[in-house]
Order: structure tokens, then sequence, then C-alpha cells
């Protein structure tokens, strides 16, 4: 067992022994959301003909290179084709084809002008300048070319995506299997939402915020009841969080403390730590532990360290077990808003939200950056990534944060 670990170590350490699910077919209606397990790739060219952007008239452009504004060149409209239309009739000289939008542009032309650049007489079109051939004119595989990547194993699958294997016909596609998070609380002072609140005792918010997390993931939550400060009760309750789910995440009784049982409790089960104590603030304080290939990952019973850790170490490994390719959030620099008067000796990630500016990007930290400000992770977008070792920190320093949230194009 590995003690008070970098956070790149933990990461490697449970991404290395993440379990792939299985995968499922499914129709391209009820994929949505899930991530693909084989790559789909285009079986045609799209478009399969090459067809009219617009309304005009389809026609050769070599037959327009005496064309001017006084002396227009006069064609003759030999067919008419709307979309979903097959030409009947072959484009030669001094003739032309209207097309509406959609439309196949006929054999023997080249070019395509618009209906308001034409002059109408009857079957006549006069062209007052002349045109490039290939203009106006939507090529086959212009948008995708036959075997073209259309969705890559490990993504997601997105509205767009959907659109896609529609234009090919494609009806169905694999996809990854959800998976399942049994989210266990510990601790003799939580008590439900529909409890009195009497003196000593507190809200069990981690269930509720886990459940949520899990939801935004795609995650199937289990949740099972909450547990007191009982070393083989807890380990009862991961037993069949263990059963029930592909991967068990507790809150609470992972420090040093005589009613922090979860350690023992997980030992008592024969699973193996792989460490705990990871070296960063908030979140210190967590394990995590493998049984019969299942992971058991536990998380601090502080509200705003569960969910850092959460998001920082139990993220990545869920998104592998999902079947992502991209596990970590993305990174990027910004200007501090506001300072941070506090040394940091540890590794320290402090909660924030970006803004935009002109085109640079703000950092404002968010209210109380204490390990129970709850209320701080209500707008955060961002965790500021402050280096052990670092003093306190001025307004306008330049510092690197992970994203954790959506960001808006403009703030305030």
């Amino acid at each position: 067992m590995r003690q008070n670990i970098s956070l790149e170590e933990a990461q490697h350490l449970l991404l290395e022994r993440a379990t792939s699910p299985g995968e499922c077919e499914l129709s391209i209606g009820e994929a949505l959301g899930r991530i693909v397990s084989r790559d789909v790739v285009a079986a045609q060219s799209l478009p399969s003909f090459d067809r009219s952007p617009l309304d005009g008239y389809a026609l050769r452009a070599c037959d327009t290179m005496s064309a001017q504004p006084t002396q227009p060149v006069t064609l003759w409209v030999i067919e008419e084709i709307p979309a979903g239309r097959a030409a009947a009739k072959t484009v030669t000289g001094g003739t032309a084809a209207k097309v509406l939008t959609g439309a196949p542009i006929p054999e023997g032309a080249d070019v395509v002008v618009k209906q308001e650049d034409v002059f109408v007489d009857g079957n006549l079109i006069h062209v007052f300048q002349p045109l490039r051939a290939r203009n106006n004119v939507v090529h086959i595989g212009e948008n995708i070319k036959h075997g073209e990547m259309l969705a890559k194993q490990g993504t997601i699958v997105t509205a767009a995506i959907i659109g896609l294997l529609a234009e090919q016909g494609i009806k169905t596609l694999y996809v990854y299997e959800p998976i399942k998070a049994a989210i266990i609380s510990t601790g003799d002072e939580l008590v439900g939402l529909d409890e009195p609140l009497t003196l000593g005792k507190i809200y069990d918010s981690n269930r509720h915020t886990l459940q949520a997390r899990c939801k935004e993931l795609g995650i199937d939550p289990v949740l099972l009841a909450n547990v007191p400060d009982c070393r083989a009760q807890i380990a009862a309750r991961i037993e069949e969080g263990l059963a029930a789910a592909d991967v068990v995440i507790t809150t609470g009784g992972v420090s040093v403390g005589d009613y922090d049982l979860v350690k023992d409790a997980v030992e008592t089960l024969g699973a193996s730590i792989l460490f705990w104590r990871v070296d960063i603030k908030p979140g210190s304080p967590m394990l995590a532990a493998v049984k019969d290939g299942k992971m058991i990952i536990g998380l601090s019973g502080n509200p705003v360290a569960a969910m850092i850790t959460f998001d920082l170490l139990a993220v990545p490994l869920l998104k592998k077990m999902m079947g992502y390719n991209k596990y970590f959030y993305s990174r990027l620099q910004g200007t501090l808003v506001n300072g941070f008067h506090k040394a940091s000796e540890q590794r320290r990630f402090l909660r924030a939200k970006l803004l935009t500016e002109s085109g640079r990007l703000w950092i404002r930290l968010m209210g109380m950056q204490t390990n129970s400000a709850l209320k701080s992770m209500a707008e955060c977008n961002l965790f500021v990534d402050i280096p052990a070792g670092s003093g306190a920190l001025a307004a306008g320093e330049t510092v690197l944060a992970h994203v954790v949230g959506k960001i808006q194009d403009v703030d305030e």
C-alpha cells in the first residue's frame, strides 16, 4: 500500500486497473449520450452525386466565355430538374437545364448560374458574364468521402453524429454498456433529508451530490443505505455495493481518527489497497482499493474535498471504464481577478470561475476556500492548481486551472 502519493501517481494507479465495459448494439435513436465502442466509417460518399446548392441553371461554362453585360449569351432551357429527380436530358452546346436546390447536375453541365443572375425570356435565358467551371456545384464526396471516419471508438454520441449516421442510412451502432456506481455514505452524524436535524447531526449532502454527478457523466448511480461508524457494517455495505455495481464509492471515514474505519473495513474484506492519502488539499484523506477486479474509492466526508477528489481521481477512472478515449479534464491558463492570501505548503486546488473579456481569460476565485464551504462549488467551473511551496497569490497573477464545468462564451 502506498501512502501520501502525488495526484498523478494516484491517477495512474487507478487508470491502469480500469476494466472495460461490455458493448451492445442500439438503434441510433437510442444511442444519444452513449460511448461508441467500434469505429464507424462512411459506407458512401456524400453527396453521392454532383448537385446544385441553389436555384439556378446548369450549363456548360465554355458556352459563356463571350458573355458581356451588353452582349449576353442566350441558351435554350431543355428541362427543369427538381430535387429528388434525375435529369432526363444531356446539356449540350447552347442549352441549359433549370435546377432547384439539391437537384442532380445533368450530364454535360459543369456550372450553375444563380437564378437571379440571368434574364428569363420564356424557354430562353440570357447570361451576362463568363462563368467558371465547377462554380456553384456541390461535388461527389465534398461533404464526406467513402471510408471517412464518422464516429471514432471512445467518443460520445451526439445529435450531430446521429445525423451523420442517418445520412449514411446507418440504423444501428455499437456502444459501450453503461456502468453502475454504488454510493455509500458513512458516519454516525448523518441523517437523511426526511429526518429531523437534531444537535450534532448533519444532512447527508454527499450522496445527493455524487448521485447527480454520476448522472451528469452518464453513469447509473446505485444509492445504498447510509452506514454508521462500525467496521463490520461498513464492510457489509461495501460488499453489497460490489455485488450491485461496477465500482463502489464511499464518503467519510478515511482519515486517521478513532471513527475513521473505512480502511479497516476494506482490509477486512480482503481487498488490496492501492493507496491511502493523496498529497493534495483539500481531499488528502482518501483511499483506493480493488477486490475481485472491482474498484473501491473512499472519499473524504468533507463535501468540498469529496467533490474535488471525485472530479480529479474518480472521474478519469469512471470515464475510462465507460469507454471514453479522453479521460482527463482540459487545462488552461488565466489571470486571477482576486488574490488568495494563504501560502500553500501542500499542492492546493482552489474553486474558481472562468470569465472572458475581449478574448482574455480571467479567473475569479469563488467565495470561501475552506474544506466545508460547498457554496464555493455552485458556480465553479475551474480548479486552480497551486503548486506546493507557493506563497500567497495576488490579483493579476497567471495561474493554471483544470476545466471541470461548463464554460460560457462570455461572462460578467
